[in-house]
């Protein structure tokens, strides 16, 4: 089976993609990924020896990049656009589709699944994206949730109003042009009836609700066998376990600020730091700091004392595995959602706000650094990948 995994998002969207990749690459399938034209995400895709196909601007750049003039609607358009352009020709000699990122790009990824005549499957990475009465959607930009508006059933409407004013006139400009009727409901037409939910179940339980049969297939997590650098691992082993701080994919616009406020709250509780550049660039220098980039989390995690990390869907889930207590600093979209999650858990502290500063960043680990314990008896109860359980719902019996 030929299969075209479609994504536009940070390396959360892209990193489980490449891990259900090399699970169906393991049963047989010729695999393609559709993802943005990021270096890291090409390197990342090419080690495990899965073709990009690039589409859209460069992910990196987009997240610093100012709104168009026309605001989010535009920013959509486009990107929808560049899917009808770039998957045509790849999804044709495809047997299925499987979407997830954006929604305006799955949308968009979706259209072109339905262009070319083959099976599609959309897949949500955090159940806000799911409309439920049991949790209430995310909030877009300039379309807040009204103040005092508390039911779930109606914020859910308002969110399809959003979605069909902010997407509907970009996707069906597209679709139009290419000879596809016009779509009504945006946020129906890339759920659909039948969407899955590569999520842990510990982590992000899935009421059941009438509205939609939700496969929960588990999180889909990237086998990451690399060794530590050997600065890292020297620094390691010469002294306590430190605390690791790293934002991900996000800008951290106030990154020297950022870098400083960590070193400062970390030292603060006498423990040494490991500090992750990300994408926001950032740097400390100190005999007590060690600087990485590209780092395997996997293998880094459980040697540390904490993670202060952004609230990604992957480091959340991946910290929790490895039984340390976490501070998440969230930044935007989901990544509240996260933050509170841990902290229902038990797990860590949802920092309040995404600037930390020195004292309440020092608070915040603080609480963590005693919910060690916790963190180990949740790590046990989190599943295993759930990538086995998605690629035989999509490939059928063996």
């Amino acid at each position: 089976m030929r299969v075209l995994l479609s994504t536009y998002g940070s390396r959360g969207d892209v990193e489980p993609l490449a891990a259900f990749a090399v699970r169906l690459k393991e049963l047989g399938a010729e695999v393609r990924v559709c993802a943005p034209p990021d270096e890291d995400f090409a390197r990342l895709l090419d080690a495990f020896g899965v073709p990009l196909v690039p589409v859209g601007p460069s992910a990196r750049e987009l997240t610093k990049a100012a709104p168009p003039a026309g605001g989010l609607p535009e920013r959509a358009a486009r990107l929808i656009a560049d899917h009808f352009a770039a998957l045509p020709p790849v999804a044709e000699d495809c047997d299925v589709l499987v979407a997830t990122g954006l929604i305006s790009a799955a949308a968009g990824a979706l259209s072109v699944a339905e262009l070319v005549g083959i099976r599609s499957q959309y897949v949500a990475f955090q159940k806000l994206s799911l409309p439920s009465a049991h949790h209430a959607p995310l909030a877009y930009p300039g379309r807040t949730h009204p103040p005092g508006v508390t039911d779930n059933r109606a914020l859910w409407e308002l969110d399809r109003e959003s979605l069909n004013v902010l997407f509907g006139p970009g996707l069906n400009a597209s679709r139009a042009a290419h000879g596809l009727p016009a779509v009504d409901d945006v946020r129906e037409y890339v759920v659909g009836k039948r969407p899955w939910l590569a999520t842990d179940r510990v982590l992000d339980p899935w009421v059941p609700d009438n509205g939609l049969d939700v496969v929960q297939t588990g999180a889909w997590l990237l086998p990451d066998e690399r060794p530590l650098a050997d600065d890292l691992a020297a620094f390691l082993a010469d002294g306590e376990p430190p605390v690791y701080v790293g934002f991900g994919s996000m800008p951290m616009h106030a990154a020297a600020d950022v870098a400083e406020v960590a070193v400062a709250a970390v030292r603060a509780h006498g423990r040494r730091l490991v500090l992750k550049g990300g994408w926001a660039g950032l740097t400390v220098t100190g005999d007590d700091v060690c600087l990485v980039d590209e780092v395997n989390h996997q293998a880094l995690f459980p040697r540390t004392a904490a993670v202060v990390h952004h609230g990604g869907a992957g480091t959340t889930t991946t910290a929790t595995r490895a039984g340390v207590p976490q501070v998440v600093v969230p930044q935007a979209t989901d990544q509240p959602y996260w933050a509170g999650r841990v902290a229902a858990l038990g797990t860590g502290v949802a920092h309040d706000g995404p600037a930390p500063t020195v004292e309440s960043l020092t608070t915040a680990l603080g609480a963590a650094l005693a919910m060690r314990d916790r963190a180990a008896e949740v790590a046990a109860l989190v599943g295993t990948d759930g990538t086995e359980t998605a690629a035989k719902l999509l490939l059928g019996p063996a």
